[in-house]
């Protein structure tokens, strides 16, 4: 008897379809398992952000976490800033800068349009004076803001308002000079013999400050005194004389370097 012959099976066209779901399906828990990772992270990002601010009493427990603010690029500025935290320490150095620019005419303006507004703003308009001359600009700072009468040593008072303005000056390469001068009354004391030493001196002792602590090149500063020899105004007043009583602190242009010894 011949055996019955089995029909022939039908070719599944489609089996195609479960290796794409197959796939399908591995592709999808691949990216929820990624999702879930992320989600992970940042939650722990944030909480490390919330222990170190915690930490520095930036924010209280409990507390939402600060939004931070980008600040836009337009309003991004070059151009030095007075700080009037900074306050630099005797005998401590200022950080050094590798690049220095040397100002011109322009960033006179600029640095002593910046120092004007921090000395208004610290009710110190009457301790200095700033004016831009063909040599450079020059700062005068004034004995009665910054030395005791017939004394060279820097009153410890004025650090503060010396660091700031230094610390903007010293951002350029420009020479700088410190020049003392006083009025026209006589002084005669072990330590200062005549007005000559008195004013040397306290040119000598801002210079020294200048190159201790901040990044001043020793070969680019000098000191000078002037005794009364180069008065601001008239000696026979004491308002004339307070005026004269000074040291000035100049950062020198181009002309006004070559026009030095």
């Amino acid at each position: 008897m011949a055996l019955k012959k089995e029909p022939e099976k039908h070719v599944n066209h489609e089996r195609w379809l479960v290796s794409y779901a197959d796939f399908i399906t591995l592709l999808f828990a691949v990216f929820v398992t990624l999702y879930a990772m992320s989600q992970s992270d940042k939650k722990k990002a944030e909480e490390v952000m919330q222990s170190i601010q915690q930490s520095f009493g930036m924010i209280q427990s409990g507390a939402p976490s600060p939004k931070m603010n980008v600040l836009p690029s337009s309003q991004v500025n070059i151009t030095p800033s007075i700080r009037p935290e900074i306050s630099v320490a005797p005998g401590s150095r200022a950080s050094r800068g590798q690049f220095k620019t040397r100002a011109d005419e322009k960033d006179f303006r600029q640095i002593k349009s910046s120092i004007d507004a921090y000395l208004v703003k610290q009710g110190a308009q009457n301790k200095v004076s700033l004016t831009i001359t063909r040599r450079g600009l020059i700062v005068s700072l004034k004995e009665a803001g910054f030395f005791d009468s017939g004394q060279a040593q820097i009153k410890a008072s004025a650090y503060e308002l010396i660091n700031t303005i230094s610390e903007v000056m010293t951002q350029y390469n420009n020479p700088l000079r410190l020049e003392g001068h006083t009025d026209n009354i006589p002084i005669s004391t072990s330590q200062f013999p005549s007005n000559w030493e008195l004013s040397t001196a306290r040119a000598v002792n801002g210079l020294k400050y200048l190159v201790k602590n901040f990044d001043v090149d020793p070969d680019k500063i000098s000191a000078t005194g002037y005794a009364e020899f180069r008065p601001l105004a008239d000696n026979a007043t004491a308002e004339g004389r307070a005026k004269n009583r000074r040291v000035d602190l100049v950062m020198l242009s181009g002309d006004g370097e070559r026009g030095e010894p």
